[in-house]
């Protein structure tokens, strides 16, 4: 080092740090020996704060404003530094400036699928990605936990880590949650708010705040997405007769236009009427004269019943007559069916009446 630059170190008594740049956290202020001045100004920018560590020991913390440094605001390095009554010389301490401006637009996603056991898919694998704010809210934590002795700290050294705290309480959160895979979308925002409360302490932990947290997407694995696509294809569609019967309507436009004219699409066209009526005839779409599909089958009536003091069941009445037969269900046996409010004696259930027509009552005692 020169002597000019010797000279104007000695003469520099404003500390202060200017960022130009949107990552650093933390900037260590350069001085040759780390020798302050007595009644040395320190600005302290918004969005900053600085922090005096002495012999590795962190001591004190400043927060916006103005300040000339003297034993008054220096109690904790007075107090090190074993001042009673004031100094005059310069002394030696590291300044750490700590940016506690908002760090946006971190981006966070899961690198694994998210296993979930959903109720319509059965077991899926999701995938989501958003973005997230991070700033510095405790300076002295941040600075024991993270920074140790590092000259300059980006939002990038610590990215990483707090992208990978975000995406496990995030899959957490989704896990037990139990929404629905196709209502995950117009839930975001709660999941969000979720995963925010719960790792603000981790955070904490580290002297980070977590801002904001955005979910922009959660996805289903392609071939889930596909079969979505297909049943939304049908369901578009609607009636498959009226579909057909527009596509050949189509068909016909088509070939009126064709230089061939109809006779050259005739045969093409007549093609598609046979297998489009074969189609609705599978279907059951013309599979009568009236051209009505038929009811459904009656379905037949199911039984529970309390044999040998256990639930046994379903029975049909078939099989409700072969345990009458048996011996084995009476007027007296509990039965209950899909409808009934409680278990309630065969005898007066009235569609079981029939099964007992042939069987005596009881022998009455006494």
């Amino acid at each position: 080092m020169g002597i000019f630059d010797k000279l104007r170190g000695e003469l520099i008594d404003i500390i202060e740090w200017t960022d130009d740049s949107s990552d650093t956290m933390l900037h260590r202020y350069y001085r040759p020996d780390n020798e302050i001045k007595n009644g040395a100004k320190l600005v302290v920018r918004e969005g900053q704060a600085a922090a005096f560590v002495n012999e590795g020991q962190l001591a004190d913390v400043f927060l916006p404003g103005t300040y000339t440094l003297t034993t008054q605001n220096l109690p904790i390095l007075s107090k090190l530094k074993g001042w009673k009554f004031g100094f005059d010389s310069p002394f030696k301490a590291e300044v750490y400036f700590v940016s506690t401006r908002v760090f946006t637009d971190r981006k966070w996603g899961t690198k694994n699928p998210i296993m979930l056991r959903d109720a319509e898919f059965g077991m899926v694998r999701l995938r989501a990605f958003g973005t997230f704010a991070v700033r510095v809210k405790y300076p002295p934590v941040f600075l024991r936990e993270l920074v140790s002795t590092s000259a300059h700290f980006t939002v990038d050294d610590i990215d990483d880590q707090l992208r990978d705290m975000v995406t496990s309480r995030f899959a957490d959160a989704v896990g037990s949650s139990k929404i629905a895979a196709l209502d995950l979308a117009g839930n975001y925002g709660q999941l969000a708010d979720y995963v925010l409360q719960r790792i603000q302490p981790e955070f904490a932990a580290l002297g980070v705040e977590l801002v904001k947290l955005l979910v922009e997407n959660i996805s289903l694995p392609p071939e889930v997405e596909a079969a979505m696509d297909k049943r939304t294809s049908m369901g578009v569609i609607g009636n498959l007769q009226a579909y057909t019967q527009f596509e050949a309507a189509n068909a016909l436009g088509d070939a009126a236009r064709n230089p061939g004219g109809l006779g050259g699409a005739g045969a093409a066209l007549g093609a598609g009427y046979v297998i489009a009526q074969q189609m609705g005839n599978a279907l059951g779409s013309t599979g009568n004269a009236g051209g009505a599909t038929p009811p459904p089958l009656p379905k037949e009536s199911a039984f529970f019943a309390v044999l040998d003091g256990k639930q046994a069941g379903p029975f049909s009445q078939a099989q409700l007559q072969e345990q009458v037969g048996a011996g084995k269900l009476s007027r007296d046996t509990l039965v209950w069916q899909e409808g009934m409010t409680q278990w309630t004696v065969a005898g007066k259930v009235p569609a079981l009446t029939s099964l007992f027509a042939s069987v005596p009552p009881p022998v009455p005692q006494g």
